[in-house]
């Protein structure tokens, strides 16, 4: 889950800071319908090279783009749709396997294939969900979706029931909803009948991983060769260009429209508007710098579309900071310092309307506008008369200080400023931008800002013990191409709980653990939201503009682009030209 978090993985979402090298233009463009930058049967998209082709994610390898080449070639267990129209999330459509049957008191879940078959035209079944079964259970130190107590630490038992069904056990009940969007989104069935060598599930496991590792044979290499997805993998060029051709085998139902899809790699942002302002690229991406641009890339026959990720954005505070730790302990502080940061204004005018405001922990659903009903909204005033009334001496343009320590909070001295250091993602012209605004705001009440861009904010931020050297950061903001991904269930285990993995400012409120538990264990369907009322008021972090995934543009004679996925997938069998 969250693979495309900024703070796990250093993921770069792939329409920004794209590494690799650039495989040459192709040809003319085309306008309208018809046909692209290669013709009627073809796509051009702007991706990074992916690098990792085994459906089994491996540290270091869990950009997006591996995930979106991976599927096209692998079908995963279940695939997952946020518009509120089926059961726990379930695509029913793209998905493998029917929606879980739940008994045993919420703990045993059983599962039915449906009939699809390999490209080689064997039947995928229960033996390839074993298979995969097999090789996380014995190598989930190399799987970079393991977590100490999560899958498969939570299964007590895992059993076959025929070619058709099997189920899975847990230690303790779930809420389905949240086992079905978090936990079964990592199975993806894999081909046994073409890849198991002999029952051995570590050595089979190395071999795997040992190919995957090997870029230049993944055309040629018989392994690669027989798969589930709509696409097969045509060629494949290191760090260049990626062809992946129709599947004529692929036996779902959304069968690809098109004949190829070309992905290209750019040496970085400008190379790549280049060549989409060139009309050589069918579906690309516009850089927020070049935002300008975007009335002449529409008079070019291209359609503008912000991709809107499942994603929230914040400015982690430090909790643990032996000096500022004890401010940020502080309720009435923290909303004070919200109610300085005017959300609906940067989201507007420094993001140029491609960011849209965090309330809290859940985003808002796909489709909807963002930052509706914010507990603290941007009110300078308010935010004056909650210091003044904890006993600060507020002096605009100046420096804040504590004058009455009873009234200010335990641990607060007289005299103490408030003053902090935030320690921000460097690169980024709108988040510096967004820096020197929300600087401005809190100096007008004597609260003063030092920012300090660095290229990796989380590296330079780790959770901490107050005593350790490395605690001394106050805030950090990695969120310029949003904080945190979710999978389709949006709770908040890895993030808000008491010393969970993703918790860097070591926030802990036993309230909000009690319903974070409650998300993932009960049956309740507003537990969720209950969490997310809770976490807004209180504030774990402060809530910052969330900014788009990408800021696509794509032929405007290229159909089945949209609705982008909000998990970041792309689906190009849905893609096709306007005849």
């Amino acid at each position: 889950m969250g693979t495309r978090t900024r703070i796990v993985c250093g993921v770069v979402a792939i329409g920004l800071g794209l590494t690799a090298c650039s495989a040459g233009a192709g040809g003319g463009a085309q306008q309208g319908g018809g046909g692209g930058a290669q013709g009627k049967d073809t796509a051009t998209v702007a991706l990074r090279t992916p690098n990792w082709i085994l459906p089994i994610s491996a540290p270091g390898f869990t950009q997006g783009e591996n995930e979106i080449f991976s599927t096209a070639l692998y079908r995963k267990l279940y695939s997952y749709q946020l518009d509120g129209t089926s059961t726990d999330n379930i695509n029913p459509e793209r998905s493998l396997a029917e929606p879980p049957v739940v008994s045993d008191e919420g703990r045993t879940l059983s599962i039915t294939l449906k009939d699809n078959t390999w490209s080689d035209g064997k039947p995928i079944t229960t033996k390839d969900v074993r298979f995969w079964w097999d090789l996380v259970t014995a190598n989930k130190d190399k799987w970079a979706s393991y977590r100490p107590g999560g899958f498969p630490d939570n299964i007590s038992a895992f059993e076959v029931k025929d070619d058709k069904t099997f189920s899975l056990t847990t230690k303790k009940a779930y809420n389905t909803a949240w086992f079905t969007g978090n936990q079964l989104n990592r199975i993806v069935p894999l081909p046994q009948h073409a890849w198991d060598k002999g029952g051995d599930a570590e050595k089979t496991f190395d071999e795997l991983t040992a190919a995957s590792k090997d870029p230049k044979s993944y055309a040629t290499n018989p392994l690669w060769k027989t798969t589930s997805g709509p696409w097969k993998l045509d060629s494949y060029v290191p760090s260049g260009e990626v062809v992946l051709a129709k599947q004529d085998a692929y036996s779902g139902p959304d069968k690809p429209k098109l004949n190829k899809i070309v992905l290209r790699p750019f040496t970085g942002d400008d190379a790549e508007f280049n060549v989409l302002r060139a009309g050589q690229i069918d579906y690309g991406y516009i850089p927020p710098a070049n935002l300008s641009q975007k009335s002449y890339l529409e008079s070019k026959d291209y359609r503008v579309s912000p991709w809107y990720g499942w994603s929230i954005t914040y400015l982690q505070l430090n909790f643990n900071n032996p000096k500022s730790g004890v401010l940020f302990k502080q309720p009435y502080l923290r909303q004070a310092l919200q109610m300085l940061i005017d959300q609906p204004t940067i989201s507007k005018v420094i993001w140029s309307d491609m960011a849209s405001p965090t309330c809290g922990p859940v985003p808002a659903k796909p489709g909807t506008p963002g930052g509706q009903g914010c507990a603290y909204p941007f009110d300078p005033e308010k935010a004056r008369q909650l210091l003044e009334s904890h006993g600060w001496k507020v002096t605009p343009d100046g420096q804040s200080t504590c004058a009455d320590p009873a009234l200010c909070g335990t641990g607060i001295a007289k005299d103490t400023p408030l003053s902090f250091t935030v320690t921000s993602q460097s690169g980024f012209a709108a988040t510096t931008k967004m820096f020197a605004e929300i600087k401005s705001a809190m100096a007008k009440l004597g609260v003063q800002l030092t920012i300090k861009e660095v290229p990796d904010s989380v590296a330079v931020t780790p959770a901490c013990k107050p005593q350790e050297s490395k605690c001394d950061w106050d805030m950090s903001f990695f969120g310029s191409q949003g904080s945190w991904y979710y999978p389709a269930f949006a709770s908040g285990e890895r993030l808000f709980q008491t010393d969970a993995p993703v918790n860097l400012g070591s926030y802990s409120n036993p309230e909000a653990d009690e319903l974070i538990d409650k998300a993932q264990f009960s049956t309740d369907a507003g537990a969720l939201q209950e969490y997310n009322d809770f976490l807004a008021k209180d504030l774990p972090v402060l809530w910052m503009p969330n900014p788009v995934y990408q800021i696509s543009a794509y032929k405007s004679g290229l159909e089945g682009v949209e609705p982008q996925d909000p998990m970041n997938l792309m689906y190009f069998q849905d893609w096709s030209w306007k005849s």
